[in-house]
């Protein structure tokens, strides 16, 4: 699967592609972005309801495929700025994280 395909699965809104052909191996789901840190896997996807500039510094760090900010929540601007900046794959559902993951299956 790449992220492509959970974009069009989750139908979703794009705040920022850097590679739509990423693959994607696995998925986390967190919002204590300490336990994310230690715990998400590489090419996987996270989901979350965090959208402040933090969820960009863990991304790159965990070099997860791509960030899905679920449940309608809006990422603030610096999140937007700084996933372009440094090469997020970062998207959006008004799905809830449940539903977000049961879908993306």
């Amino acid at each position: 699967m790449t992220v492509k395909n959970i974009v069009e699965k989750l139908n979703a809104k794009i705040y920022h592609i850097e590679d739509e052909n990423r693959e994607v191996a696995s998925g986390y789901c967190g919002d204590f972005l300490s336990f994310v840190m230690g715990k998400a896997p590489a090419d996987s996807v996270w989901f979350t309801v965090m959208a402040n500039l933090n969820v960009c510094a863990v991304a790159v760090l965990c070099d997860v495929s791509v960030v899905v900010i679920c449940e309608g929540v809006t990422p603030d601007d610096a999140l937007v700025a700084k996933a372009k900046a440094q090469g997020v794959n970062l998207i959006g559902t008004d799905l809830t994280v449940y539903d977000a993951v049961v879908t993306t299956k």
